[in-house]
């Protein structure tokens, strides 16, 4: 199997401003954390990398509407921050950055699928899951994982993708860009009541939400998770499955109250592929969100792309 790890030098061009005399949890500190981990653990040589490209404005077009992308490119700054809303911001970078992690996932599935045994994760910034249809969120300025859904639909003529979503936030900006579209199937795990207070209920039958209270652990998660996506998925039968791989869930990780560990990504990993290895000849296309504790993200990504190559 080979696996690309899917990147940017300038993901960490992007940079929020510190709040209060402490920096932004959303930092380009997060990428070096993987990249050490993929290193000491002797990861990093065994993955193909790939240069993200910048996604043009079609592109975006496939998950957002003109009118917000035209707002994103417009409002863009030459210098100082301008404030998006919802703790999301531009420098004069960010719209290059928001660029490069939207188009990671486009060059991610264009790798997939032009080749037999390949997946991929993209190790970019910033993330993507809390960005609707018209509007940024929660860190999130363009929907990565929608853009890379809609590509793999319309541009390689595939009929069915599932989007699978473990981070410990509710994925409110891709289930408003997918909800309807049944040849997309949305499973999303998080905590609830939480942050952005949304998706215990869907009345979309493509979206299968997993609400989990706070102080959740390993094993309700799992048995959770597969109670609630497992038979969906092997109904759906997708040609190909992305993940949207947020591991703020994590025990050490303050910006949520789960206590998942390293192995509880491993295995939801494992899961995934096996689920992708009988319907999508185990395709996988994954690319970061959330995960802010620097050791447990660095750690947690790290064996999520040990499974992507193992499994």
């Amino acid at each position: 199997m080979s696996v690309a790890l899917v990147s940017h030098p300038d993901c960490e061009l992007h940079d929020n401003p510190s709040v209060g005399g402490y920096r932004h949890p959303e930092n380009p500190s997060r990428l070096a954390a993987i990249h050490d981990q993929l290193i000491a653990q002797g990861v990093e040589p065994w993955l193909f990398p790939i240069q993200a490209p910048q996604a043009e404005r079609e592109d975006l077009l496939l998950a957002h509407s003109a009118e917000y992308v035209d707002s994103i490119f417009r409002r863009a700054p030459e210098h100082g921050t301008v404030d998006l809303g919802d703790d999301t911001r531009m420098n004069p970078h960010s719209l290059h950055v928001a660029r490069l992690a939207a188009g990671s996932g486009i060059a991610a599935v264009d790798w997939v699928l032009d080749g037999d045994d390949r997946r991929a994760f993209c190790a970019v910034r910033p993330p993507g899951h809390h960005a609707g249809r018209s509007r940024a969120g929660g860190f999130c300025i363009f929907n990565n994982v929608a853009v890379a859904a809609r590509h793999a639909l319309e541009r390689h003529g595939l009929s069915r993708v599932a989007i699978v979503d473990f981070d410990v936030h509710h994925g409110d900006g891709t289930e408003d860009i997918v909800a309807g579209d049944e040849r997309i199937l949305f499973c999303s795990s998080f905590q609830h009541p939480f942050y952005p207070y949304s998706g215990s209920t869907s009345g979309a039958a493509n979206v299968l939400p997993v609400p989990l209270p706070a102080a959740t652990d390993g094993s309700t998660w799992r048995e959770a998770i597969a109670k609630g996506w497992f038979g969906g998925l092997r109904a759906h039968r997708p040609d190909l499955i992305l993940i949207s791989a947020g591991f703020d869930g994590h025990l050490l990780d303050d910006m949520a109250s789960f206590g998942l560990v390293e192995d509880d990504y491993r295995w939801i990993t494992d899961r995934l592929v096996e689920i992708a290895e009988e319907s999508a000849e185990g395709r996988v296309v994954s690319i970061l969100e959330g995960g802010y504790e620097l050791h447990a993200l660095g750690r947690s990504a790290c064996v999520h792309v040990q499974g992507l190559l193992e499994s």
